[in-house]
């Protein structure tokens, strides 16, 4: 695997973590990104090549051109491959990250409620982006 690649890693035993997966198929603009559950032997794989330490089930993570963004960080760098007007919400970066984060997190400790377990079907074609 290249590590320019764009791989979005995600809790796949969580229905908001699966919905989002499905938002960004949805409004990707092109089909450059790939995505790995964080269970999978692919992720675990790759967080111990990258010396990443163990993944945290909780926590969204980017891996972009060589670099692992995380939380909000990796969220936001996200929606610049989305259709607009998503890449819009972007500018959220000029907010300090520890207040970004603390959004994120008290999100994430609620993320079963938001949304009950459910697994992405994606289509043959789009299946074909989702590592290990």
């Amino acid at each position: 695997m290249e590590l320019k690649e764009q791989i979005i890693f995600y809790d796949g035993d969580c229905g908001f973590c699966n919905r989002s997966v499905q938002f960004v198929l949805d409004h990707e603009k092109s089909d450059v990104l790939r995505f790995a559950a964080l269970q999978s032997a692919f992720a675990l794989a790759f967080f111990e090549t990258h010396q990443l330490g163990k993944a945290d089930l909780s926590t969204f993570y980017f891996w972009e051109n060589g670099c692992m963004y995380s939380k909000s960080s990796g969220a936001l760098r996200l929606l610049k491959y989305l259709r607009f007007p998503w890449p819009l919400l972007r500018v959220a970066i000029v907010v300090p990250r520890f207040l970004r984060n603390a959004v994120y997190d008290w999100i994430a400790a609620r993320r079963q409620q938001l949304a009950p377990a459910q697994c992405a079907l994606p289509d043959p074609v789009q299946r074909r982006r989702f590592l290990g």
